[in-house]
């Protein structure tokens, strides 16, 4: 579909600018803690960056539910967030990711082209670009949804495709997306954009993501040489490969601890001329952060230590203490409401030896047996008090007998 270009004249901008997100992972549940709320708060303040930025369009590059059947909450939430786009009169641009069902997504696709919202299809044929215009000319927007090599071999070669044809049978991924790109025909003269969820070689990943054996699903970045921006999706830290502007823009929040040090951000993309990009980040504040907290029982419920500390954030607790503490996770949640993870990181778990088995158990006093275990399990040696404690045992026990 061309759009007019007089639809285009009353923004009164010379080049298009567009705000680029992905994985949304709506409906997502991290250590069992649901984070709808937390992400229609993101949602919010998605909505505010593009009122202040006054862009033409947003850029949705694929994971936008977390599983193929979303809840009824998940689905609410974005229908709930479409809508405030769609008001707006924004130009928005849907492609399904891994975690997506296709068809779920793509679901009423036709009837929101009317509000100008444009949802990429199940893969069944090569896709056919959106064409923009301003005062630069025609730009050309692709969305290529998450494909797989089989995808790519049923819809160029069907599924009785075989080596010993003169076309050779796609078997990687980064194959299958060479070959859909090849077969879109792109114009290197005019100015292209695409959306695509590929796991792109060189990207660094993130333990919230899904991953393959081997790198089997790496796609290279050259094969986007033909465009001049393109909104990547998958991985869940914001970066760029090969050069800025083959992009991800990572998740607007921090779905697992290793992502704690990352700042997340939206991408803004201003295409002017041909050749010519703009790119900036925008900074997101969650309603709850990720942080890490190590230290002593003692240490850690002290006032000193908390009080200048959101205790509201999501809490991935380490516990240095040597012995474990009684109902540490429920005394801690006093302090810390939302402790996702706690660990304890002391001489026995650092070093984790085998239990072997003993020699000459018959010539050894119960006492010294249990003396090993111990030592073997906790990599140290009971205390005195323990070792008093035990010896009181043991004899009661021998009396009893």
């Amino acid at each position: 579909p061309i759009i007019n270009e007089e639809e285009q004249a009353d923004t009164g901008r010379r080049e298009m600018k567009f705000i680029h997100v992905s994985d949304l992972h709506l409906g997502k549940r991290v250590n069992e803690f649901s984070m709808l709320e937390d992400q229609k708060y993101i949602l919010n303040e998605l909505i505010e960056i593009i009122d202040a930025e006054q862009v033409d369009g947003i850029l949705i590059a694929g994971d936008v539910y977390d599983k193929s059947v979303p809840s009824a909450e998940a689905v609410q939430l974005f229908d709930h967030f479409l809508n405030r786009l769609a008001d707006r009169n924004l130009y928005t641009f849907i492609i399904s990711g891994n975690h997506d069902s296709a068809e779920r997504l793509s679901f009423g696709n036709e009837l929101m082209k009317e509000r100008r919202v444009y949802v990429s299809p199940v893969f069944s044929q090569i896709p056919e670009p959106i064409l923009l215009s301003d005062e630069w000319g025609e730009l050309c927007i692709y969305m290529l949804p998450f494909v797989k090599p089989v995808h790519v071999r049923h819809v160029l070669a069907g599924e009785e495709q075989q080596e010993t044809e003169e076309q050779p049978v796609i078997s990687s991924y980064d194959e299958a997306v060479r070959a859909v790109i090849d077969a879109m025909e792109v114009n290197p003269e005019k100015r292209n954009l695409l959306l695509a969820h590929q796991f792109v070689t060189g990207a660094i990943r993130s333990d919230s993501e899904e991953r393959t054996v081997g790198g089997l699903d790496n796609v290279d970045a050259s094969c986007f040489d033909e465009f001049d921006y393109v909104a990547l999706g998958h991985i869940h830290g914001a970066q760029h490969i090969s050069r800025s502007t083959v992009r991800y823009s990572g998740t607007p929040l921090k779905y697992s601890f290793s992502e704690c040090r990352h700042r997340k951000s939206v991408t803004v993309v201003e295409l002017k001329e041909k050749g010519v990009i703009d790119i900036a980040a925008i900074p997101l504040k969650p309603l709850r952060d990720m942080q890490e907290l190590r230290g002593t029982y003692e240490e850690l419920t002290a006032r000193e230590f908390y009080r200048e500390l959101n205790r509201e954030d999501y809490m991935h607790i380490i516990l240095t203490d040597e012995e474990d503490v009684p109902d540490a996770l429920n005394k801690l949640r006093v302090i810390y409401p939302n402790i996702m993870r706690l660990e304890y990181d002391n001489t026995r778990t650092r070093t984790r030896q085998h239990v072997e088995e003993g020699e000459a158990v018959d010539e050894k006093s119960p006492l010294t047996l249990f003396a090993e275990l111990y030592e073997q399990q906790n990599n140290q040696s009971m205390s005195e008090e323990q070792e008093v404690f035990l010896r009181n045992l043991v004899e009661k026990i021998w009396e009893e007998e």
